[in-house]
């Protein structure tokens, strides 16, 4: 299957999930949330070592790995009541650091193809997180930079596996140029 085929795959994935979910009850978005939290770590995790980059598969396990202990370090030092009163764990929002962390690992790692419907998930993710009233806005906007600054952090593009680089170029005759390299 090549790349172009499964960014459609996970874009109709996603679009069956909406449209299922925007008519159903506030349940039925939680959990909703609860399963799609981990697709866009689960997709980074199947491209990592389908293509055999197993340096990729670490960074994204690091980058959730500190995503899930600062934001749980965050729920219980803070202690802020959810929307539905449930308990008073809800800043951040772990739901929106997980599916973030995915999105922004895909992003970081190997480019806008696979991280723009990454970053739909999860921000349906978010999104059903405030509708079924276990976060407000804040929450999950918090979360989300947690999770994407945790992918941040430890991904590095697959590009500077190969060393690519580009650099300005300044000719005798007063011309400018760009040249670009890359080691295979």
């Amino acid at each position: 299957m090549n790349r172009t085929n499964s960014i459609y795959i996970i874009f109709f994935l996603l679009l069956l999930c909406v449209t299922k979910t925007t008519a159903q009850s506030r349940d039925a978005v939680e959990t909703s949330t609860d399963v799609l939290m981990f697709l866009p770590g689960a997709v980074g995790a199947g491209v990592s070592l389908l293509n055999g980059d197993y340096d990729g598969f670490w960074q994204l396990a690091k980058s959730g790995t500190l995503s899930v202990a600062a934001a749980y370090a965050l729920k219980y030092t803070i202690h802020k009541k959810r929307p539905d009163a449930s308990d008073n764990h809800s800043f951040p929002s772990n739901h929106a650091g997980v599916a973030f962390a995915g999105a922004a690992y895909l992003q970081r790692r190997y480019g806008w193809a696979w991280g723009a419907p990454a970053y739909a998930v999860a921000s349906y993710v978010s999104w059903g997180r405030v509708y079924s009233k276990k976060h407000d806005a804040w929450d999950v906007m918090a979360g989300a930079a947690i999770g994407a600054c945790c992918a941040y952090i430890f991904t590095r593009p697959y590009s500077a596996k190969h060393n690519m680089s580009a650099a300005p170029l300044l000719l005798p005759d007063g011309g400018y140029g760009l040249t670009f390299s890359m080691n295979l």
